[in-house]
């Protein structure tokens, strides 16, 4: 700067000179030699005005360049300033993930930072510049609320502006936000722009909400809900810190009379010792632990108490507490020895039905076959008279069934006594040939139409005794219990569908009444229909053998209609 003012000073006193020589030599021939003396004086007196003037024009721009260089330095400082404000300002944003906006109020000029692309998803194309373009994605719900804050801030009514909204990403979704703003005045005091900063608070709030969720559950649950600390200096099992509204119901004890205290101060007299010792060493290993006992109330009544000790950790991964779900079970325990005891009578009942069933059976068997013989014996007597021939015959019908009885007797105690049964491969349409062979009498007296459809190598992995009572019984119901009124008609049919074999008969008999014999149609000594012959074991025995074979059998039927049986068995082995 200091070369460049003396430069300009010597240029100016060089040409200022130039021109007064010029100017002076001009003169000089022009007068005659009565001015010459006075020309030079003037021209002596020009070059010292040049002279000085010179130096006074260094002296001003001097002075001037010193104060440009104080200017330029300020300026360099300002700059830089603003340099390591911006620098510094694009640290703050990086580091907070904050979304950063500014908001030039009269001219509705809106200037996002990347955080609106980094946290909200929105391209740079995407972004407006207005503050429509901000109010049309805060979630409908919080528009207006968000609106009124606003605005009451805008007038100054309020010296600060905060709030949470729900703010709308790039993909339709939303997100909660915490936004806080700053407001720029000018010299009269009026609102001209305003620098906000959102701050993404998604997952604060979920959490908020999962830990309100699980405060209304603790407070609200039917359940005891006991928090204890991991201090185990004093006592094994620690001291409580916090005990929710079904404790106090279910032990009587308000919070403030057990906070501070161990768990133990319910134990008594009949305790199980043993499952305390189980918790204390659970919780010495921070183990789950589950433990039922006797414990005591308040009022000193005794309850049986199941109760669950968990460890939570913190963040660290250290154990931090213990909390603990309890649960009055003394009723399930007073049900349960009922029905233990309950269970043991019934086993007992049990053997003793099965002794019976054997000594009845066996004690039967010898007076039954003797008074059968007899029986026998007598229809080779003649007897003329016709009362006592009457007498004879219905005493050997009653014997037979007795007879028919005590053997259905026996085949239900076997099957409920031996409930692994030998299975072999069975061809069904040969045990229907059978079963009709046995029932030939019958079927030639009253000439059903019998409908028969099985393929003729259908089979069955089963027992074939039983499949062949089980058949026996269904078709000697059908004709038993046929109409008097109409021919009496039987539909056969078998079919193998998705691994099972269906097996259906159908009669177009009597039927039962299901509304009113529905729940009891397979019970023992159960009767439908006033035949005299009927001795209520039939359908028993039927559903017994189909359920010793791992089968199903369901019944449908109209009085006066017919009834169907339906059969399903495995067909695996």
């Amino acid at each position: 700067m200091k070369s460049k003012s003396n430069i300009i000073t010597f240029v100016f006193i060089i040409s200022s000179l130039f021109l007064a020589i010029l100017v002076h030599l001009i003169l000089k021939g022009t007068f005659h030699d009565n001015f010459r003396g006075f020309i030079t004086f003037h021209f002596i007196k020009d070059v010292l005005f040049i002279i000085m003037a010179g130096f006074l024009i260094r002296f001003v721009i001097t002075k001037n360049d010193k104060k440009n260089i104080s200017i330029l330095e300020q300026l360099q400082s300002i700059n830089s300033e603003i340099k390591d404000s911006n620098e510094r300002y694009d640290i703050v944003a990086k580091a907070t993930s904050d979304t950063i906006w500014d908001w030039k109020i009269q001219d509705d000029k809106f200037v996002w930072n990347k955080g609106i692309e980094n946290v909200f998803g929105y391209k740079k194309d995407e972004v407006g510049s207005t503050s429509s373009w901000w109010f049309d994605r805060i979630h409908p719900e919080d528009s207006l609320k968000m609106s009124v804050k606003l605005y009451s801030f805008l007038e100054q009514k309020t010296e600060r502006w905060q709030d949470e909204y729900r703010f709308k990403c790039a993909n339709g979704t939303y997100k909660y936000v915490f936004d806080r703003g700053f407001l720029v005045k000018d010299k009269d005091g009026k609102a001209v722009r305003m620098i906000g900063a959102i701050q993404d608070v998604t997952k604060q709030k979920e959490e908020e909400q999962r830990l309100k969720l699980l405060e209304t559950v603790i407070t609200q649950t039917k359940d005891a809900v006991v928090i204890t600390d991991t201090n185990t200096s004093e006592n094994p099992i620690p001291n409580i810190i916090f005990v929710n509204e079904a404790f106090t119901k279910m032990t009587g004890y308000k919070p403030k009379e057990v906070i501070g205290k161990s768990p133990i101060m319910f134990k008594g007299e009949k305790s199980d010792e043993n499952e305390f010792k189980k918790l204390a060493q659970a919780i010495q290993n921070y183990n789950e632990c589950v433990v039922e006992t006797i414990s005591y109330k308040k009022n000193k009544q005794e309850y049986w108490v199941n109760f669950s000790m968990i460890p939570v950790t913190n963040k660290e991964g250290e154990h931090s507490h213990w909390i603990s779900i309890q649960r009055d079970v003394t009723k399930e325990k007073n049900q349960e020895r009922e029905r233990e005891q309950l269970i043991r009578e019934l086993t007992q009942n049990n053997k003793d039905l099965k002794q019976f069933s054997y000594i009845t059976s066996h004690n039967f068997r010898a007076p039954l076959s003797n008074l059968t013989g007899l029986l026998n014996l007598l229809e080779d007597v003649p007897i003329e008279n016709e009362e006592l021939q009457e007498i004879l015959n219905g005493f050997k019908r009653s014997t037979l069934l007795l007879n028919e009885t005590i053997d259905d007797l026996v085949k239900v105690v076997i099957i409920k006594d031996n409930p692994s049964i030998q299975k072999e491969n069975v061809i069904i349409k040969e045990v229907f040939e059978n079963v009709f062979f046995q029932l030939n009498n019958q079927i030639t007296l009253h000439k059903p139409t019998i409908k028969f459809e099985i393929e003729d190598h259908l089979a069955l992995h089963i027992n074939k005794a039983y499949l062949e009572s089980i058949i026996l019984n269904l078709m000697s119901n059908a004709i038993k219990y046929r109409a008097l009124d109409k021919t009496p008609k039987i539909n056969i049919k078998a079919i193998s569908k998705d691994n099972f074999v269906i097996l259906t008969i159908k009669d177009n008999g009597i039927g039962i009444d299901l509304d009113k014999n529905k729940e009891k149609i397979f019970g023992l000594y159960q009767r439908f229909h006033n035949y005299p012959d009927s001795k209520g074991l039939g359908l028993y025995l039927v559903k017994s053998q189909v359920e010793a074979m791992n089968g199903s059998i369901e019944v449908e039927s109209q009085v006066n209609k017919g009834t169907q049986f339906t059969l399903t068995f495995n067909l695996e082995k």
